[in-house]
């Protein structure tokens, strides 16, 4: 007679088969790395994929060793609980960092640091496992579940919801000075200090280009996604979803074309900057489901300096500015017009580390933040506002492989099917061992693509 897998088993071969998923797309994209010079300064900071899979899935093996006790998605104490201990431990650190050098004091803050974040710890494990049960009930319920359900009536949400609270990786994006362009996205270390990214940004900015070392809040190229571990309840929410979701958009056109252009097989602005728009659009829908109904209240909006300064106006208006000086190639003047807005910034209570063209380049590819020019934003919430339900949002836009097929879904004309089949399979070989040595040489013979 037949026996049934047991879960532990299950857990396993999915943890395995996600993993190698994500690995041999890491090689790509290492391998089609920049050139010499930039590689020299960079590479004593790299972030190894390959590392943080092997640790992840020793952990996972000991979480799936331990699957005996199981959570109720209705558990909302429990990660109620836990999310007023990071808050908590954010006050003490902050508190810390500013105390004036009474060591007596300070042994009792790390004191009761040490504390709160043995408490925190002891929930954590518990805490993802009922987020990750919430979030795949709302999206069960809203109809989300898996790149194939359309062809088979399977309700399995995949790839499965799961992540880690830890800190994600470090983001070095690379722009041309002369233009705001997304140049080059380099992977980086989590554990750098402030010293360490102004040193791996100077050197950069010395051959010439401009350069940001970006703090992540999540990332969804290992699996589990890692989601920042300092967030409060309602923005970790949105980035666990934000990140599965670019998971989920893999294996259908849209988000494989966007796989495509971060592996450096065939670069797509518009595309990157649909995958991210559309990924927020989704998450903030999604994580707002999930806080009404696990949670029984309504996210109250910050109305903070409302009657104030314009933080978002204030933005937009610089990058136009930032535009024009750069489109009449006046490169000084806008660096020298980006440092000064960034004073003025600061001085309005939003800290901005480094204003310049990376900067621009980064937070552009997310269309609904100031920081962006783009339409993709107003194209992707008309389209919304005329679907009859976020999955049939979702579904229009997922099957698009260009800016062109959101113009015509919103002019009233529907993209077409673009054979979503054979992207998913696509989506999967290009993530296999073979198929590697394929997407190298093609992107060596560009022409074809």
């Amino acid at each position: 007679m037949a026996h049934a897998m047991s879960k532990p088993k299950k857990a396993l071969i999915v943890s395995l088969i996600l993993i190698g998923l994500v690995l041999p797309a890491y090689i790509v994209f290492q391998k089609v790395q920049p050139d010499q010079e930039l590689q020299s300064i960079v590479k004593p900071y790299t972030f190894s994929v390959w590392r943080h899979e092997l640790q992840a899935l020793f952990r996972g093996l000991g979480e799936i060793l331990r699957l005996g006790e199981s959570v109720d998605a209705d558990d909302s104490a429990t990660v109620e609980e836990y999310f007023m201990l990071v808050g908590q431990i954010k006050a003490i650190e902050s508190t810390i960092a500013l105390a004036d050098g009474d060591e007596e004091e300070i042994e009792m803050l790390e004191a009761a640091l040490a504390r709160l974040e043995g408490q925190r710890a002891t929930l954590e494990g518990k805490t993802r496992r009922i987020l990750e049960k919430q979030i795949n009930q709302v999206l069960v319920d809203q109809g989300i579940l898996n790149p194939l359900d359309k062809y088979l009536s399977i309700k399995l949400v995949f790839p499965p919801v799961q992540f880690e609270l830890e800190k994600p990786v470090n983001l070095l994006v690379i722009s041309p000075r002369e233009r705001i362009e997304s140049q080059e996205r380099i992977l980086l270390s989590p554990n750098l200090e402030l010293e360490e990214k102004e040193a791996i940004e100077s050197e950069v900015d010395d051959l010439g280009i401009s350069s940001l070392v970006v703090e992540l809040s999540g990332f969804a190229g290992v699996w589990p996604t890692m989601v920042a571990e300092d967030l409060d309840l309602r923005r970790t929410l949105k980035i666990v979803v934000e990140e599965w979701f670019h998971q989920y958009l893999a294996f259908r056109p849209l988000g494989f074309l966007y796989l495509l252009d971060s592996i450096g097989v065939r670069k797509n602005s518009e595309i990157v900057t649909m995958n991210e728009t559309m990924a927020g659009i989704v998450a903030e829908e999604i994580s707002a489901q999930v806080i009404s109904t696990f949670y029984q209240r309504e996210e109250i909006e910050d109305q903070s300096n409302e009657a104030g300064f314009d933080f978002d106006e204030e933005m937009r208006q610089t990058r136009r500015a930032v535009d024009e000086y750069l489109a009449q190639g006046k490169i000084e003047e806008a660096e020298k017009f980006m440092e000064g807005k960034r004073h003025h910034f600061v001085a309005e209570g939003y800290y901005i580390r480094k204003l310049n063209q990376a900067y621009f380049a980064f937070h552009g590819i997310y269309a609904y933040k100031p920081a962006s020019t783009s339409p993709v934003y107003d194209d992707l919430t008309e389209l919304r506002r005329e679907s009859a339900s976020l999955k049939e949002f979702v579904s229009k836009v997922a099957a698009m492989t260009s800016y062109d097929d959101l113009k015509k879904a919103t002019d009233g004309r529907w993209p077409r099917d673009n054979h979503q089949p054979l992207f998913i399979f696509l989506s999967l070989t290009t993530r296999g061992l073979i198929p590697l040595m394929l997407a190298l040489c093609l992107r060596l013979r560009g022409r074809f693509w």
